[in-house]
């Protein structure tokens, strides 16, 4: 196969056509809502603002206007205009390999990337929007209004990490390596039940472990305990994180990275975010920033002072110190398949290789980035994670996605599992007197998956 295309998937991916797919509800009902809230945000700054930049967000609105018409009409894909980056040229070769598609019949993973790219173009070519991020104050606000969430789990972290070093064992270090590792993984979904014990005593007792199965019935792979071996074989090197959404959910990735770096797990934390405006509420490379001023605002988050100061000045240090580090990719944000990560990749696909594979290992948050891991592809649900993660499964970077199903593809569970949670699903919503078909248990986010590759 030559170099210059991408790694093909053997089986069919998710189509926006495909009435009995997720990806058809999102593409006519959550689309068009999510660009009139990016015209209500411009609308909004614009009134903040004067002159020049006034009159561009004018001509912003009306392209991305059109661009909800198109979709709403179920318009023809065409190629994207060039704004200067290389990526572009990676989007409009891909549109030209499959062949003609509309908005309403393309597959779903590269239509959703190309939108959000087509809604950059429209802003980095200007003088005054080229910074702008569309989701921003939606972002803070949402960290803002987590502030109880927020206090919960700094008062929890401050009790945990003065234990770290008071003769802890190997045995209660990896109970809390799995109980920040549910906190990460859950995100804005937790109900915060994890960490529900303060004391390292109360984690190993009989209520630690009830509280612990009970937050894990509802993850159908679990290789945590891999993971485990992956980062604690020892205490130098590295973990990386390729994040997914900002606030709270990055709040909580955060405090796992605080934690591998406090118990000395790790020596360095690199976050990989993406660089431009994505799907909604994408950590930015700025977000860092913003999260630090916000935790060390008294008048952002009110209460509990005394442990957001503590985990603030936590947090400080380590950025400071440069153990805890921000890198970002092009790669991350083209419509490529994360099978691209390989020696010969396209679109930074082998850079991202060349620098990831110097970790212990590479955490992927989210549903989004499992999506790209697995080629968002229909893979029966039985098939295994080396299988569906293609090239990726032997490529020396070892994988640990943390992901909430909230898109259909799923693998790695046992034989029939799927028709079993299909029936459960079906059963539930028709209780509820909302029925939903018994697919929508993999849309739901009640469920999750935590699978491992060594990269051998």
């Amino acid at each position: 196969m030559s170099s210059s295309s991408p790694v093909p998937s053997p089986v069919g991916v998710y189509l926006t056509s495909d009435p009995t797919s997720f990806a058809l509800t999102s593409a006519t009902a959550r689309w068009p809502v999510i660009i009139t809230g990016v015209i209500d945000d411009i609308h909004r700054t614009a009134l903040e603002s004067e002159g020049e930049k006034v009159t561009e967000a004018k001509e912003l609105i009306e392209k991305i206007g059109a661009v909800k018409h198109e979709i709403e009409h179920d318009r023809q894909l065409v190629p994207l205009e060039d704004d200067g980056l290389d990526d572009i040229a990676l989007y409009n070769a891909e549109l030209e390999r499959q062949g003609p598609m509309t908005w309403l019949n393309a597959p779903w993973l590269y239509s959703e990337c190309y939108l959000y790219r087509k809604l950059y173009s429209f802003t980095v070519t200007t003088k005054h929007w080229k910074d702008y991020d569309f989701f921003g104050r939606q972002k803070l606000d949402a960290f803002q209004s987590s502030e109880v969430a927020v206090a919960e789990l700094a008062l929890r972290y401050k009790a945990l990490s003065g234990q770290l070093h008071e003769n802890i064992t190997q045995e209660q270090l990896k109970l809390l390596f799995r109980e920040f590792i549910d906190i990460s993984l859950w995100g804005n979904a937790t109900d915060l039940s994890l960490l529900t014990n303060l004391s390292l005593d109360q984690l190993q007792s009989l209520q630690g472990e009830k509280a612990r199965k009970e937050s894990e019935k509802n993850i159908l792979v679990n290789d945590v305990d891999k993971a485990w071996q992956a980062i604690s074989g020892t205490k130098d090197g590295r973990v990386d994180i390729v994040l997914d959404n900002a606030g709270f959910e990055f709040y909580a990735d955060i405090l796992f990275a605080l934690f591998l770096l406090d118990s000395d797990l790790t020596e360095t934390v690199i976050f990989h975010p993406k660089s431009l405006p994505w799907f909604v509420s994408d950590v930015l490379p700025i977000d860092l920033s913003v999260l630090i001023n916000a935790l060390g605002s008294s008048t952002f988050f009110t209460s509990h002072r005394n442990e957001i100061d503590y985990l603030h000045g936590k947090l400080v240090k380590y950025n400071e110190e440069g153990r805890i580090l921000i890198r970002t990719s092009p790669f991350w944000t083209t419509s490529l398949a994360f099978w691209e990560i390989r020696e010969n990749g396209l679109g930074g696909g082998h850079a991202v290789w060349q620098d990831l594979k110097n970790s212990k290992t590479v955490i992927f948050k989210g549903d989004l980035n499992y999506r790209k891991l697995t080629y968002d592809a229909e893979w029966p649900r039985s098939t295994s994670f080396k299988e569906a993660i293609g090239p990726l499964a032997t490529s020396g970077v070892k994988v640990f996605s943390l992901r909430t199903c909230k898109a259909d593809v799923v693998v790695g569970l046992p034989d029939g599992k799927d028709v079993e949670l299909e029936k459960e699903w079906e059963a539930k919503t028709a209780a509820s007197g909302k029925p939903q078909t018994g697919k929508g248990w993999a849309w739901s986010g009640k469920w999750a998956v935590m699978p491992f590759s060594t990269g051998q």
